[in-house]
């Protein structure tokens, strides 16, 4: 499998148009009224028909593509997560949710395109429903305007749905001036980029290689910052285990001061 740029860019170009099509399934399945509601491991963990069917969507579209691509693979990894934000898809929560389609190469994210089916969704009549985001490790990011957090604040933005007692330590330590509690990791993401974060900060494993693997590129390439809890970078090679089981931290910026305020309790319990 050939690592060119020219390969990437035709890999990322049919990443968006996938990402597309996906959005329309997450929304025709949402105004069916039957979201086909499974749980996989509990009720914190659900999968719906929009899962199904955009997983199948995306998987089959790179197929055809690209028939040598093996998608979670040789030396390009393809990491998608049909629905990041399944939880709070299924509570009506829909700004929450994303469609996440990660590109790595040699075990590191080197891009990753973001679809957000609802965004704008409150906006009222006429506004164009959804957008798609992309970006490409030392090329830039596409779709999404760039904002950093208000200078001075500590605003942090961790999960809603898989709260712990780590969790909240960590948080604690932050000496935020603002928590927000979302779902979705592309979600958390997004808000650093638009400025509405400061931090992502989820110090619990649960996070997998495909809630992080299109985020971390994305963020990469505007000079932000993504790790474990402990500022280890992730691996994304075919044979690493999927779960990340040392949490994650995120920034736009001051990524070191918010590493620095990881409680040292926080760390030992959060084995890499």
């Amino acid at each position: 499998m050939s690592g060119s740029p020219a390969f990437l860019m035709r890999l990322v170009a049919s990443g968006f148009s996938i990402a597309e099509k996906a959005q329309v399934i997450v929304q025709q399945v949402m105004s069916g009224g039957d979201l086909g509601v499974v749980e996989k491991t509990g009720a914190h963990d659900l999968q719906t028909k929009a899962d199904r069917l955009v997983q199948l969507s995306i998987c089959s579209s790179l197929a055809r593509k690209f028939p040598k691509l093996t998608i979670i693979g040789e030396e390009i990894v393809v990491w998608v997560d049909p629905l990041d934000g399944t939880k709070e898809y299924t509570e009506g929560l829909l700004d929450h949710v994303t469609v996440l389609i990660g590109f790595s190469y040699a075990g590191k994210a080197i891009a990753g395109v973001i679809n957000q089916p609802y965004y704008n969704y409150q906006a009222g009549a006429g506004a164009v429903l959804g957008r798609t985001i992309w970006g490409v490790l030392n090329l830039g990011v596409f779709g999404i305007q760039l904002k950093e957090a208000p200078e001075g604040k500590h605003i942090i933005t961790t999960t809603r749905s898989h709260s712990s007692k780590l969790v909240n330590d960590c948080i604690c330590a932050m000496k935020a001036d603002e928590v927000i509690r979302v779902g979705g990791a592309g979600n958390k993401v997004i808000q650093l980029i638009e400025g509405k974060a400061s931090a992502y900060v989820f110090a619990s494993p649960g996070c997998k290689k495909w809630d992080t693997c299109a985020p971390e590129a994305i963020l990469h390439a505007v000079s932000g910052k993504l790790t474990d809890i402990h500022g280890n970078p992730f691996q994304y090679h075919k044979d690493v285990k999927h779960m990340n089981s040392a949490g994650v931290l995120a920034t736009l910026k001051n990524f070191d001061y918010y590493a620095s305020l990881v409680p040292d309790s926080v760390k030992t319990a959060l084995v890499p």
